[in-house]
């Protein structure tokens, strides 16, 4: 009997891995497994990111997020640098994010007026006066494994039109958790993927 219960819990955990996440905690999150290994996307390949050395509160997960907002709705809190995908049944997947930097913060309402696959990056005129080594990007830079903008990214757009603030990926998986860009919201490559398949044009996002 005790063998059977032993056989019987074992199965359970290998059914959960192979779902793609196991419970963390008591909280009612779940961490997904396998989201940061290496993959073909397109015409690249994302390389592997160290997931042992990302802090678990920055991985992808289910959690309990009780809201009035409708799902579909994205809810970016700045300050626990979480970013928050609404699901049904008061649950949401939470994704890690970077934000800005002093001088850069900002909240509000706005919503995905587009998405992009690989997108070119144009540096604004004002960061280029700040770094003028970027003034050769003025027409933009090629999309790829090094371009700022990542994988994906959403352009935000409110009724003033458009903000200038994306949601966006990054190669820079160890600038997730920090205050570190322009005003734009940061992910990882396969974060951001992620997001990005989830997010219809026209959602609402809410940051604070």
């Amino acid at each position: 009997m005790r063998g059977s219960r032993v056989f019987i819990a074992f199965a359970l955990a290998a059914s959960a891995a192979l779902a793609g996440c196991s419970t963390i905690g008591d909280a009612g999150a779940n961490l997904m497994v396998n989201a940061y290994t290496s993959k073909s996307d397109g015409a690249y390949k994302l390389p592997a990111i160290p997931v042992s050395k990302v802090s678990r509160q920055y991985r992808r997960q289910i959690v309990r997020y009780e809201t009035n907002e409708k799902p579909g709705t994205i809810i970016v809190d700045t300050k626990a640098k979480h970013l928050y995908f609404v699901l049904d049944n008061g649950k949401a997947v939470r994704y890690g994010i970077g934000v800005g930097r002093e001088g850069f913060t900002w909240s509000g309402t706005a919503r995905i007026a587009y998405k992009r696959e690989w997108p070119t990056w144009t540096p604004p005129a004002a960061m280029i006066k700040r770094q003028p080594e970027l003034a050769k990007y003025r027409g933009g830079m090629e999309p790829g494994l090094t371009n700022p903008l990542g994988a994906r990214a959403m352009y935000l757009y409110n009724k003033g039109g458009d903000t200038g603030y994306r949601l966006h990926g990054s190669p820079e998986w160890w600038s997730i958790g920090h205050n570190v860009s322009s005003g734009c919201i940061r992910l990882m490559n396969q974060d951001v993927i992620d997001l990005y398949n989830r997010a219809e044009p026209g959602a609402k996002v809410i940051v604070m």
